[in-house]
C-alpha cells in the first residue's frame, strides 16, 4: 500500500487520500474523478524551482506545493519567514520635485505603503516604503526641488 504524500493547498498542509482518479486530456488539461463526482483541472503555472503548481480546478485556483522533510527542519529554525526590511531613511532616487507627502511623523510605514509622490523629467514617481519603519522627520516640504541622494524622510 502506498504511503500518503503531503502536500501544501493554498499554505494550509493537507494529507492525500486515495480514491481518486486523474486522467490526462492533454499536457495542461485534466480530469479528476472522485466519489462519483468528475471535476475539470487545468495547469495555470508550472514553477519547478519552488516546485510549486498553480491549478484552476472547477474555476476556482489553487498553488500546490509537495511538502518535504527539509520543509519542517526550515520551519523549526525559522528560516521560513519572511525578513522585513526595518527602515532608517530615504533618499532621494534622483533629482525632481516634491509634489505631495503621504505620511507625516509619527506614522507606522508598511511594506508597499506610498511615502512621497516626486516630479522628475515630467513624469510624477509615487514612493512606496520597502520596509517597515515609524516616520521620524520629514527633511523636505511640499514643491522643494531635491537632489539625487538627498535625505528625505528619516525614521525611528
Amino acid at each position: 500500500m502506498a504511503k500518503d504524500v503531503n502536500f501544501i493547498v493554498d499554505g494550509v498542509a493537507i494529507e492525500s487520500q486515495s480514491g481518486a482518479e486523474l486522467i490526462w486530456n492533454d499536457r495542461d488539461f485534466f480530469t479528476i474523478l472522485y466519489k462519483g463526482q468528475s471535476f475539470n483541472g487545468e495547469i495555470l503555472n508550472r514553477d519547478i524551482e519552488n516546485q510549486k503548481l498553480t491549478l484552476k480546478l472547477n474555476h476556482r485556483e489553487f498553488e500546490i506545493r509537495k511538502k518535504f522533510e527539509l520543509d519542517a527542519l526550515i520551519a523549526e529554525l525559522g528560516l521560513d519567514k519572511v525578513k522585513i526590511k526595518k527602515l532608517r531613511e530615504l533618499g532621494s532616487p534622483m533629482p525632481g520635485r516634491i509634489l505631495s507627502i503621504h505620511v507625516k511623523a509619527g506614522d507606522h510605514v508598511k511594506v508597499g505603503d506610498p511615502i512621497l509622490s516626486l516630479e522628475a523629467m515630467k513624469m510624477e514617481n509615487i514612493l512606496k516604503s520597502d520596509g517597515e519603519g515609524i516616520v521620524k522627520r520629514i527633511a523636505i516640504e511640499k514643491e522643494q526641488v531635491v537632489d539625487k541622494g538627498q535625505l528625505l524622510i528619516e525614521f525611528e
